[in-house]
């Protein structure tokens, strides 16, 4: 019953993204499976106890990375049962959490990216194509995260300004810049999307090929269909997108803080992690170029 209250509050007052929202779900059904096991309640438990679920969903096969947000979603759940009077303590506040390696954002080669977009070829003439080159500028052009591409209704786009609204994480608003190529290619994919007469004229921009609201397998589809014509890499999902796009700007210059603000990042750290993929870049590029390397 807490759990379904849980989720509920993170869903419509922390504003937490589907996807959070469910694998906290799962987290919190896996634990509950364990305070069975010992027979205690949630109120019972004791910090040896919590180390121990920890080390037990460790040695059952899961990184270190993924041990962490186990960590935090129980953490989240007794801050809110302490919030509800439900329990004094929380046994898993001095847990501390796992040491994980730093991975470098995996990017696809932004030259034979731009190539791919530029190529009439590229994309089949029809309403799909054109959704599909869309969703695939849109990611690129604008660094948005999936569930953002996912949020946006036509409404939000002004293209007057040049500006789309973007609503992400926390339901944190931001204005996000479009260059001149994206604004003539979502007006003409507008334009598309009314000819097809669908049904139900879905207020969302990118939809299905029956006009209904589009889902993150579909968005999945699609940048992995084509960043697989360009790329031999085993990860080709939107995200590797985003991270292209933040790598691209800090190439060419662009200031860290401003990278921050177009990600709609909460701090500098989690833009920071950009610079490391430059400095390996001019390694690459040192070793190759310079004759004592």
């Amino acid at each position: 019953m807490f759990i379904d209250h849980f989720i509920h509050f993170l869903t419509y007052e922390k504003r937490f993204s589907k996807h959070t929202v469910t694998a906290y779900g799962h987290e919190l059904a896996v634990y509950t499976d364990y305070l069975q096991t010992l027979d205690v309640d949630a109120a019972q438990m004791t910090h040896r106890q919590a180390r121990a679920y920890l080390a037990m969903r460790l040695e059952s096969g899961l990184t270190p990375a993924s041990v962490n947000r186990s960590l935090a979603a129980i953490r989240s759940y007794y801050r809110f049962l302490m919030r509800e009077g439900v329990v004094t303590q929380n046994p898993f506040v001095l847990v501390k959490a796992l040491k994980t390696s730093k991975k470098l954002p995996v990017t696809v080669d932004k030259d034979k990216l731009s190539a791919l977009l530029d190529s009439a070829g590229s994309f089949p003439d029809s309403f799909e194509g054109v959704r599909d080159k869309a969703v695939l500028e849109l990611l690129f052009g604008t660094g948005i995260r999936l569930s953002e591409l996912l949020q946006i209704r036509e409404e939000h786009i002004d293209f007057y300004s040049g500006n789309i609204r973007i609503f992400g994480k926390r339901n944190k608003e931001r204005l996000v810049p479009m260059n001149k190529s994206l604004q003539a290619l979502l007006q003409y994919y507008i334009d598309e999307k009314i000819k097809q007469y669908f049904d139900n004229n879905s207020s969302y921009l990118i939809v299905t090929k029956k006009g209904k609201d589009a889902y993150p397998r579909l968005i999945y589809d699609i940048v992995t269909q084509y960043l697989s014509t360009i790329s031999p890499q085993q990860k080709k999902s939107p995200h590797v997108l985003r991270h292209t796009f933040a790598t691209a700007l800090l190439d060419n210059g662009a200031d860290l803080n401003a990278i921050k603000e177009l990600l709609g990042h909460a701090g500098l750290a989690a833009t920071q992690i950009y610079t490391h993929n430059s400095v390996e870049r001019l390694k690459s590029i040192y070793k190759q170029a310079h004759p004592k390397a």
